[in-house]
């Protein structure tokens, strides 16, 4: 098996199936078939000149591979090819050589082949066989090499070049390729021959389209063509190389090869008719291989040209011009510029010149139809060659140019314009230089050049050019041709006007000058007419009014035009462009010029001055106006030609140029400086000067007023431009007069700029604009100023004045201040400038600013010692200041000096640089705005103004201004900050500056400190504690909150390192030097701390986070500790200012900041949050730091030998800490303790001191007893407390009472003496006063509280010492402990409810007035006493929980004390508080969202109470709840116990524990069934058995519509609103934990409850879908990808978040995994819940899902959820689904069912009798998304029509229906027995069953008699909107 048999086994290569059979044919034994093929070979008659060549000594496989050459299919042929390359190259020589005939049959037939591959196979193989062969190849070389050489012409490359390689295998060397030429030529022309007599018919069979046919005929006519005319030339052109030896017998042959080429091209050419039926062919290549065949035969046989052919021939070749193909006009161009020469006299046939010239003319105005590049360079050479007798010269010439000239193409590339413009060019200088020829005279030669000149140069060249419309020679008229030559600017869309490209414009230019410039060499009168035609034009244009983009357009050529003739490398003498172009032309057009108005015109003049020289042409522009107008100033006197030149700029162009401003003025003022020349500068400087001082004195002697604008603003736009020239200069490193700005200053100037300061009455944009140009510096790089430095430095003083009298005038007392600062610094004097204006004092500023903005680095100038530019900084950033404390401000006073009226500022303004000043708008606003943009800049680029000013006196003047700011009581001091910070990093060069600046901003002040003072004592910083202050007057220092709200951001901008530290960040923490913290102020933390809030931060955030970060950085620096500075300073602050607060009251047990807030006392509040960061929260302290601290506390307690009570009420406070730092740090105990054995983990000096105070503790009498006002016992016991810590652990219903120490016997017998002692005390005393029966706060008492919390401690410490008595108080007493607060809730509950419901105001402040009154009886006291009641509770439970051996005892006594009563009171009294505080915020709803948070915030202010309360209700059992439930019920309330819930778990300020409580009782037994609906619906499983009448139905669907509870309907039915709410808004977290009760509740139903299927009814037909579309914001699926190979570890973040809770809500069902996690909501949380209630969707709704889906429009987010859904859904979902199946759906004797899980296919058969169904159904891989398919495949004995609507059926339940697939195939099961027992189906349905509520067709017509379901007919009737049968339409 597998062994090869012999040789008909199959190989690789071999050929199957027919091919094999035949070759296992014997040899011999092949027939002759249809139509004269053998297999696939075709088989020629017996009278072909070539027979195919038997197989007989082939080899087998080679010749099956042959074979298959003949098929049609060119895979096949290109496989045979590969195949017999592969044989070949494994056979030996002589083996192959047998092949070589029927090769060459083959390889001749597959070079005609249509396929491309085959033919480069083809060669491929040809090559590889005679590479094989070798010499072997000789006999047959004559038979292949006309198909050889014919191959090596095809027209596709590749194969081209393989036939090539195939050749050079051969024949390596050229010369043996030669060789093989000769020696095969007659073949070789003989196939050719052959070829070219083949028609399309002839080629192949008729089977090949005739297209193909149609390509394969002109692809082998072309190539025997070029194969003709190739080797032609190669045989007759190139000679034969010899050696010496074979001399004679070499030439013998080449001479016998030349005569056979020639006879055999001969009689080619004879044989074809001259190729003249080629040169008429439709084919491209054709005629191009034609023409290189005839080129060929002109070149190399010309005697075949003879009289007899010669005038057909002629005409064939000449009339080739109607050649429309490009492609083929190169070979048709070499064939008529070769026939033309060798054979010039065929032009003089007067038949066909007619017929040529035509064509010629055609092809050239045709543009030579796209072969310009190869036409247009072999144009001068027909012109050569054209006998100018036989054309009819004169005309021949013109008709030529016209030609030419209309073929050109306007749009060309520049490539291509200058290929015609060079060709045109070359023709007409070559026509100008042969008119002899073309004329019959000498005078007709003068005559004909003068007419090209005209006709060609002018007519056509110039007025294409410039199009002027040339009526009558000599005269011109400005009508510009718009409609014939177009332009590009013109706005005329006509269909005529024809477009420029530039590169033609420029082209043409070129054209016309470089023909001006041969011309002018030749003759010179031949251009009298141009020029003068040229100046006439120019003349004309100047002349024309009206300016528009069209005569602009022509302006530019006229310039470019000179441009052009500048740039000629005129010979010496040659004057010509200057003599008889641009002299003429100014001469005639200078007054016209100046007369204008235009940009143009004086662009033109400039030009031409920058062309010819500023001298030249102001000398001929005054000889002109002196009326001695010479075109040759050579012989001029040169002081002549200067005086001249100076003269008439004095006298014609300064006046002209400094003109009024006008729309040309820019050009002008170019002009003028142009003519500035080095020799003559100062002159023309001074004249410059002085008219413009001469225009002022003028305008001022006329009008009084000085300064006229439009002469302000020219000179401005004077300087502006000599500013940009000086400049380039400067960077090109020029060194000539001119090239400084020192060479530009002036006496005049400086004077006339201060002027304008010190005299003008009023202020406007032309001045501060013209000061700014001649003052420079407006960039850094800008040094150029053309004023002296004195005069710089006057104009900068008043500039500071001007500043200053603004801030003179502020409403701000801090700014009016800083006036005196500035002034004296610059040593001024403002009384000097106090004087009238005209304008007001923000246009004054306004002016002086925008003059200091635009030369700000002009400062470099002076070299003083910086105090002028540091008064200027200054200035300028207090009036940046001073703006933006006003606008923030708000104080309308403070803006009455600018507001009062609308100014337009700086009115003259018309420059668009400053169009934003020239707006109406508020002076105040605009003067800001630029300020503080320009003070943004200085403070980004500060490093390069440090060296002009003086840093020190900025700092002092800034800092002065800004402490003045912060004290004032008006203006909100925290901008400062952000101004401070940014002065802090750009002036402060190092440390110690950045430090010292610092100090100097929080230096004292008269309202600050208000707690702690800096104290600098020996070098050192210490702090001092300030006076103690009456809260009132401390609220009073509105400026101190500045100075804390200015320190906070300073702090959060630089960092604790920086601000508190006193380092920087660059220095390293290890290894720093002593005088690190020589800048710290610990006294700023600790003011921040005991401040501890104010607007817009708090300590907690501001500080104590930074500085945990800062302590954990420097706490292993040695001598460093500011940590423990700061506690000390805190600490001793605590004792001199004392407390009030008792730590009671203080939670301890928890380890949240919560109750730091309610400590009134700020150094004791400071203190504690310090010790709980850095002890209990960062770990920050070691042991050493702890034991250090609690030293310092413990040497305090004894003052002058008496307990020191304000130390004694701290300690507790310090001990809930640092008893517990000892606890975690420490590691064994010392043995040398005075009771080792019990090794207690505290120190033996602490537990010492815990032994004495539990000692004096007991010393007191019980607390019930004491006197009033003995406060020292509370103290100790207090301190006994805090020496025992408890921590409350674990999460939400899981919370555990943790104890933290392990205590020694002795500490065990002092506690429970001490709470037995109070026990007793406490039992007398509960008996006379009940606190029970008294819920209001003012019965308490601490004693109760510490009696609660000392019970807590000793049930926690000691259990098994306390007695049964022991137990049975504390559990007496933890309902007592407990009862006020509920009694306290339900009584607000009640008030709430009464004053909502009687209270008929509307008036919301009255209603949140009695709200606020509500809530306030519950205060701090009561909560920590509920509090320790639950507690101690949990305590109690966690004793029965442990059930071991040791604990017997304890439990047994526990038992004695009732303890599962006490139990249901404790877990009843938790669930009244729970419910009572839900029900109050749902009765305040209805108030309003602020009423409601009211409530809300109350809860929050006892966190630890209501957490203690949440934790206590998850562990309810549910018969409690029950009875909670009830009793709300039966309350009377407005609200009952689901509305409490949804209002806790929809509160408007989140509590996690108590939602997550309340999401519990809505989604769990007994209150789920009631937390959805309104009313509850009867259950019905299975199938009714009796359906009522007609009419009750319709009534019973009626009236039992669904409805959703209100506090979810809106959640649910409204989620449109979802778009415009944040991602973690409150209300978008609200609608998701709807839907995930609802998608719970759903789930708890039965899969046949009627309820269920109505509400999943419900939500199809009434609930928008649009809630998935927002699901999916939550869920990014672009990072999820749609690759199936993507794996689930791939995915990260929110989408892995997403995809694990919808799996996990898939497989578990439930969301309160989920819920245990979302509060606090963030993104991810979001992420996970809509996960899952996607997952619960898809489970439980996938019919609702799935209409989304199809619904989407989105292509790559519907992908994105299909691939989603299909990895993490469906797999869940499809098994479920599949074992359902499996599980529940039974087989019996007529149906039977198999489930293939692999392939996600359930197969249902139903047989009965003879009949039988069997259905496929299939389930999608990313079910639900795609509908189910529903396919029949096999039916017997069921019609059609009922198969079809039992497949319908079945389709409708699986694909419409949210129920499980099995339920379906239950039904669909049920139908066929209904319908094989004789029940009808329903007839609108096709179903028996119904599909919703299982009901059988019942209703049944009078008249058609069918039944049918009364749902279906209700829906029916619904949308019908008539009662009518559906069949019959009779009345039912």
């Amino acid at each position: 098996m597998g062994k090869q048999k012999g040789e008909g086994a199959r190989s690789k290569n071999r050929p199957s199936s027919s091919s094999l059979a035949a070759s296992l044919v014997p040899v011999g034994a092949s027939s002759i078939g249809f139509g004269g093929y053998v297999g696939s070979s075709k088989i020629e008659s017996s009278s072909s000149t070539e027979e195919s060549p038997s197989f007989l000594n082939v080899d087998n496989e080679v010749a099956q591979h042959l074979k298959r050459l003949g098929r049609k299919d060119p895979t096949t042929k290109v496989k045979a090819l590969t195949a017999l390359s592969l044989l070949f190259k494994q056979k030996s020589s002589e083996e192959v050589v047998q092949i070589v005939p029927q090769w060459a049959y083959e390889y001749k037939r597959l070079l005609l082949d249509y396929n491309r591959d085959v033919r480069r196979a083809t060669h491929d193989t040809m090559a590889t066989l005679v590479a094989v062969v070798r010499r072997g190849l000789a006999p047959h070389l004559k038979s292949l090499m006309g198909p050889w050489w014919f191959a090596q012409f095809d027209p596709i490359p590749e194969v081209s070049q393989a036939a090539r390689c195939s050749l050079e295998v051969a024949f390596p060397a050229p010369e043996k390729r030669f060789d093989a030429l000769v020696l095969c030529v007659d073949s070789i022309f003989v196939y050719l021959d052959e070829n070219l007599k083949l028609t399309p018919h002839a080629m192949s069979d008729k089977a090949t389209p005739m297209d193909e046919l149609e390509d394969m005929h002109h692809r082998v006519i072309s190539c025997s063509l070029m194969a003709i005319a190739t080797l032609i030339d190669i045989l007759l052109s190139k000679g034969v190389e010899t050696s010496s030896e074979n001399v004679s017998i070499d030439q013998k042959l080449a001479s016998k090869a030349r005569i056979t080429v020639t006879s055999a091209a001969e009689k080619l050419l004879s044989v074809h008719s001259f190729f003249l039926d080629f040169l008429k062919h439709k084919s491209p290549a054709i005629r191009s291989a034609t023409y290189s065949v005839l080129t060929i035969y002109v070149k190399n046989i010309p005697h075949a040209y003879n009289e007899g052919n010669m005038k057909s021939l002629a005409a064939a070749i000449l009339g080739s011009f109607q050649e429309k193909d490009m492609s083929c006009h190169s070979s048709m161009w070499d064939m008529i510029l070769l026939f033309s020469r060798r054979f010039p006299d065929a032009w003089y046939s007067n038949n066909i010149l007619k017929t040529i010239l035509n064509g010629l003319w055609q092809f050239l105005r045709n543009g030579c139809y796209g072969s310009q590049k190869v036409s247009y360079p072999a144009l001068l050479i027909l012109l050569e060659s054209v006998p100018p007798k036989a054309v009819n010269g004169e005309q021949f010439l013109l008709l030529f140019f016209q030609s030419l000239w209309t073929g050109r193409n306007l749009l060309h590339s520049a490539a291509d314009n200058a290929t015609f413009f060079k060709a045109f060019q070359e023709c007409f200088l070559w026509a100008l230089d042969n008119t002899t020829s073309f004329s019959k005279s000498d005078s007709g030669r003068n005559s004909l050049s003068i007419k090209l000149v005209n006709g060609i140069l002018i007519m056509l060249l110039w007025y294409d050019y410039l199009p002027i419309n040339s009526k009558n020679h000599g005269e011109t008229s400005l009508e510009i041709i718009t409609r014939v030559e177009g332009d590009p600017l013109s706005n005329d869309k006509s269909a005529g006007a024809k477009k420029y490209s530039s590169s033609y414009i420029q082209e043409l230019g070129k054209c016309i000058v470089d023909i001006l410039t041969h011309v002018s060499l030749k003759d010179m009168s031949l251009l009298h007419d141009f020029y003068a035609t040229f100046v006439k034009d120019c003349l004309a244009l100047l002349q024309h009014r009206i300016f528009s983009k069209i005569i602009q357009e022509y302006f530019r050529r006229i310039i470019n035009f000179f441009l052009l003739l500048g740039q000629l490398p005129l010979r010496k003498g040659q004057t010509w462009p200057w003599e008889f172009l641009a002299g003429p032309l100014i001469a005639s057009s200078f007054t016209t010029i100046k007369t204008l108005d235009s940009i143009d015109a004086v662009k033109l003049l400039s030009s031409l001055i920058g062309i010819f020289g500023p001298v030249t042409v102001l000398s001929h522009i005054h000889a002109c106006n002196k009326e001695r107008c010479s075109f040759s100033l050579t012989s001029k006197d040169d002081d002549f030609i200067a005086q001249q030149f100076l003269q008439t700029f004095r006298d014609d162009f300064v006046p002209w140029c400094l003109l009024n401003q006008t729309s040309s003025s820019s050009a002008k003022l170019d002009l003028l400086l142009s003519l500035i020349q080095d020799e003559y500068l100062s002159d023309q400087w001074s004249t410059i000067i002085s008219h413009f001082t001469k225009l002022d004195k003028c305008y001022r002697a006329d009008t009084g007023i000085p300064y006229h604008v439009d002469n302000l603003q020219s000179f401005a736009m004077l300087f502006e431009k000599l500013r940009e020239k000086v400049h380039s200069m400067i960077t090109e490193n020029v060194h000539r007069v001119g090239a400084l700005p020192e060479h530009w200053h002036h006496e005049l100037l400086d004077s006339f700029a201060i002027s304008i300061f010190c005299e003008a009455p009023c202020y406007c944009l032309s001045h501060a604009q013209f000061l700014r140009e001649i003052l420079g510096g407006s960039v850094e790089d800008d040094k150029i100023c053309f004023l002296s430095r004195a005069a710089v430095k006057i104009i900068f003083e008043e500039i500071l004045k001007m500043l200053v009298l603004y801030l003179n005038t502020s409403s701000f007392d801090w700014a009016r201040h800083s006036c005196s600062f500035l002034l004296s610094l610059a040593s001024l004097d403002l009384t000097v400038f106090r004087k009238s204006f005209v304008v007001e004092n923000v246009e004054i500023a306004q002016f002086a600013f925008h003059v200091l903005e635009g030369s700000f680095f002009c400062l470099k100038v002076l070299d003083e010692n910086g105090t002028l530019v540091s008064s200027i900084l200054a200035a300028l950033f207090i009036i940046n200041w001073e703006c933006s404390m006003s606008s923030i401000s708000g104080d309308d006073n403070q803006s009455k000096n600018y507001h009062g009226t609308e100014l337009q500022i700086l009115p003259d303004s018309q420059n668009d640089t400053d169009d934003h000043l020239t707006e109406k708008v508020d002076a105040k606003l605009a003067l800001t705005s630029r300020v503080h943009v320009f003070c943004n800049s200085l403070l980004t680029r500060f490093s390069s103004i440090l060296n002009l000013c003086n840093l020190s006196e900025l700092r002092n003047i800034l800092i002065q201004a800004i402490r003045s700011s912060k004290l004032s009581a008006d203006v909100i001091s925290s901008l400062c900050s952000t101004w401070v910070i940014s002065l802090l990093e750009v002036t402060c060069q190092d440390y110690n500056q950045f430090q010292f600046m610092l100090d100097q901003l929080l230096s004292e002040a008269n309202s600050w400190p208000l707690w702690v003072a800096p104290l600098f004592q020996g070098g050192s910083r210490t702090a001092t504690l300030q006076c103690s202050r009456a809260s009132d007057e401390i609220n009073q220092e509105l400026s101190h909150g500045n100075f804390i709200s200015f320190a906070d951001k300073l702090l959060s901008n630089l960092g604790v390192r920086k601000v508190i530290a006193g380092c920087t960040e660059e220095m390293p923490v290890e290894g720093a030097p002593s005088s690190l913290h020589s800048y710290s102020r610990v006294w700023l933390a600790a003011e921040l701390l005991c401040t501890w809030s104010w607007k817009g931060g708090n300590a907690l955030n501001s500080l104590i986070m930074p500085l945990s970060k800062h302590a954990n950085d420097v706490k292993s620096l040695s001598g460093v500790n500011i940590i423990s500075s700061l506690i000390n300073i805190l600490f001793d602050g605590a004792l001199i200012h004392g407390t009030n607060n008792h730590w009671i009251v203080f939670c301890s047990w928890t380890t949240s900041d919560d109750g730091v807030e309610n400590i009134e006392d700020p150094f004791l509040r400071a203190l504690v949050c310090l010790l709980h960061a850095f002890i209990l929260k960062d770990n920050i302290w070691g042991r050493p730091e702890t034991a250090h601290f609690i030293q310092h506390v413990l040497d305090k307690i004894l003052l002058n030998g008496h307990v020191n009570i304000a130390c004694l009420r701290i300690l507790p406070y310090v001990l809930s800490f640092v008893v517990r730092s000892l606890v975690f740090q420490s590691t064994e105990f010392d043995v040398s303790s005075k009771d080792a054995s019990l090794v207690p983990f505290e120190s033996v000096e602490l537990y010492d001191h815990i032994i004495i105070w539990l000692e004096n503790a007991a010393a007191f009498p019980p607390l019930y007893l004491l006197e009033t006002g003995n406060n020292e016992a509370l103290e100790w016991i207090q301190v006994v407390l805090a020496c025992y810590p408890l921590s409350l652990q674990g999460g939400i219903g899981q919370l555990k009472v943790v104890v933290l120490r392990n205590i020694s016997e002795s500490e065990k017998k002092l506690l429970l003496s001490l709470f037995r002692k109070q026990r007793s005390a406490n039992s007398a005393a509960s008996t006379e006063d009940d606190i029970s029966a008294v819920p209001s706060s003012s019965a308490l008492s601490f004693v109760e509280l510490i009696i609660a919390k000392l019970t807590a401690i000793t049930v926690a410490y000691c259990p098994e010492e306390l007695a049964e008595e022991d137990w049975s108080y504390a559990m007496a007493k933890l309902h007592k402990w407990l009862e006020p607060s509920v009694l306290l809730m339900e009584e607000m509950a009640e008030n709430v409810d009464d004053a909502l419901t009687t209270y008929t105001t509307h008036d919301m402040e009255v209603i949140l007035k009695k709200l606020k009154n509500a809530v306030q009886p519950f205060d701090p006291l009561l909560a920590s006493l509920s509090a320790t009641s639950l507690v101690t509770f949990f305590l109690f439970s966690e004793l029965v929980e442990l059930q071991k051996a040791d604990r017997v005892e304890v439990l047994q006594n526990i038992e004695h004390g009732n303890w599962l009563q006490v139990k249901d009171q404790i877990m009843q009294n938790v669930l009244r508080l729970y419910f009572t505080t839900g029900v109050v915020e749902s009765i305040v709803k209805s108030c309003g969202e602020q009423a409601s948070s009211i409530i809300a915030s109350s809860r929050l202010d006892y966190s630890l109470f209501w957490s203690l309360v949440a934790s206590s209700v998850m562990n309810t059992p549910e018969h409690i709840r029950n009875k909670a439930v009830e009793s709300m019920e039966r309350w009377g309330l407005s609200k009952g116990p689901i509305s409490s819930l949804y209002a806790i778990l929809f509160s408007s300020k989140p509590f996690p524990s108590l939602q997550l409580t309340a999401y519990k009782f809505l989604s769990t037994k007994p209150i789920i069934h009631l937390s959805i609906l309104k009313e509850n619906f009867p259950e019905s499983n299975g199938v009714t058995n009796q359906e009522p009448s007609f009419f009750n139905t319709m009534d019973r669907i009626s009236e039992q519509s669904l409805c959703l509870r209100d506090e979810i309907s809106s959640f649910i039915l409204k989620p449109a609103e979802l778009p415009e709410m944040a991602l973690t808004g409150h209300d978008r977290v609200n609608v998701f934990l709807s839907w995930a009760l609802l998608l719970t509740h759903l789930h708890s139903l039965p899969s046949s409850s009627t309820t269920r299927e109505r509400l999943v009814q419900f939500l199809q037909d009434s609930v928008s879908s649009t809630i998935l579309d927002y699901l999916f914001q939550h869920i990014p699926l672009k990072a999820i990808g749609t690759s199936l190979k993507k794996k689930e570890t791939e995915l990260s973040g929110d989408a892995l978040q997403a995809a694990n809770s919808a799996r996990h809500a898939i497989s578990t069902g439930s969301f309160l995994l989920i819920m245990e996690s979302l509060w606090p909501v963030g993104t991810e949380h979001m992420a996970s819940l809509a996960g899952s209630i996607y997952g619960m969707m898809v489970q439980l709704l996938p019919s609702y899902v799935r209409n989304w889906f199809t619904s989407l429009r989105d292509r790559s987010m519907s992908s994105a959820i299909e691939f989603f859904t299909k990895v993490w859904c469906s797999p869940c979902l499809l098994s479920d689904e599949l074992s359902q199946v499996k599980e529940t759906v039974l087989a019996d004797e007529n149906f039977s069912l198999s489930v293939n899980k692999s392939a996600y296919e359930i197969v249902a058969t139903y047989k009965k009798e003879e009949t039988g169904m069997d259905l496929v159904i299939r389930l999608p891989s990313c079910y639900p998304l795609r509908p189910v398919d529903v396919e029949c495949t096999r039916s017997l004995g069921i019609s059609e029509v009922k198969q079809r609507k039992w497949l319908l059926s079945l389709t409708a339940f699986v694909r419409n229906q949210n129920g499980a697939i099995a339920e379906a195939i239950r039904i669909w099961k049920s139908n066929f027995d209904k319908e094989f027992d004789g029940v009808e189906e329903c007839p609108i349905c096709y179903s028996i069953i119904h599909t919703t509520n299982h009901s059988l067709p019942r209703l049944a017509c009078k008249t058609c008699k069918h039944k049918f379901h009364s749902a279906c007919l209700y829906k029916w009737f619904s949308s019908s909107h008539k009662s009518t049968c559906p069949l019959c339409q009779t009345p039912f």
